[in-house]
């Protein structure tokens, strides 16, 4: 099968090789998926740059996150599960087989069914993000009633963490950068968009009321703006690492009773991520997740495809195997 791969961490268009190996084969407990899309996560070029590194054994297929349809299974598997459509997560955890290849090999557990009518693209979008912004938003308890902070709203996270707050019946605040990104907080069901870089957005934000949830991606630059708008007792849950890192104003979160929580999807309990799994096929059923605008990308482009993804890209990057 053709895959990309590297055998070294570095720049994108340095390492990406695409070479014709072995298909794998589904072991106990396992499925062979043909890939139809591919997402790039900023955990996997993060691991492809060495910024976060990962033991490479010979070679990495990257991406955790994809879609497709099973074509065979494993032992212990239900046989029945070929041709299921299935969204995948965390794909290439201790592993060398990533989602950006014509197949994968994966715990049957991490491939899902994928609703019919819900395109492959978008499935493609869903694990890392999805499943980021539903720890962050359950792992205290329901939300329904609280106002939730959404910090970049028009990002990956960002927007689930908005759909899935308004389905299960909170009021949702987004802050982003600009008009592009206001648009996009808006259509995914946000109550209020505010640009943080406007002088009164702490006095927006509260004309909505304290916030009791904050869904946080920049704590250094925006814990500021955090802590004036936070209800004494509320929750900053953060799950992105700035360059540098931040300054924490002690006696402020003190006087504010604050908890700040931090999550990295690779150490959160499986059970935890089976509920994920769960809430956000049900959100797919009901019609009530959406995707971003895709940037689509051929196998042969996966460099490209990374440098769009680092650049910023507004929306979601996909490999199309």
């Amino acid at each position: 099968m053709r895959a990309a791969l590297y055998r070294d961490m570095g720049e994108a268009a340095e390492v990406f090789r695409i070479e014709e190996v072995d298909r794998p084969e589904p072991g106990p407990g396992e499925v062979l998926v043909r890939v139809h899309a591919s997402g790039v996560n900023p955990t996997d070029y993060k691991a492809r740059s060495g910024a976060v590194p990962r033991p490479i054994d010979g070679f990495q297929v990257p991406h955790q996150d994809g879609a497709g349809v099973i074509e065979a299974v494993g032992a212990g598997v239900d046989p029945a599960r070929v041709g299921e459509r299935v969204w995948l997560w965390m794909a290439a955890v201790g592993h060398c087989w990533g989602t950006a290849a014509e197949w994968t090999v994966l715990p049957a557990r991490q491939a899902v069914a994928l609703p019919d009518g819900v395109s492959f693209e978008l499935g493609a979008s869903l694990g890392v993000p999805a499943m980021t912004a539903h720890v962050c938003l359950f792992a205290d308890g329901p939300v329904n009633g609280q106002v939730v902070l959404v910090a970049g709203g028009a990002g990956a996270v960002g927007h689930y963490a908005i759909e899935l707050a308004k389905r299960a019946g909170a009021r949702v605040i987004s802050t982003v950068s600009g008009p592009e990104k206001a648009a996009l907080a808006e259509q995914a069901g946000a109550d209020l968009v505010v640009n943080y870089r406007d002088p009164d957005a702490a006095e927006q934000i509260k004309a909505l009321g304290p916030v009791d949830r904050v869904i946080e991606v920049a704590l250094g630059a925006n814990l500021g703006l955090d802590l004036a708008v936070t209800r004494p007792h509320g929750t900053v849950v953060t799950y992105a690492a700035e360059p540098a890192n931040p300054e924490l104003p002690v006696r402020a979160c003190m006087t504010a009773n604050l908890t700040l929580k931090f999550v990295l999807l690779y150490g959160v309990p499986m059970e935890a991520l089976d509920q994920a799994a769960a809430d956000i096929t049900a959100a797919l059923v009901a019609g009530e997740l959406t995707g971003l605008p895709v940037h689509a990308f051929p196998l042969a482009e996966i460099a490209a495809a990374h440098e769009a993804a680092e650049g910023g890209a507004v929306g979601k990057v996909v490999v199309t195997p």
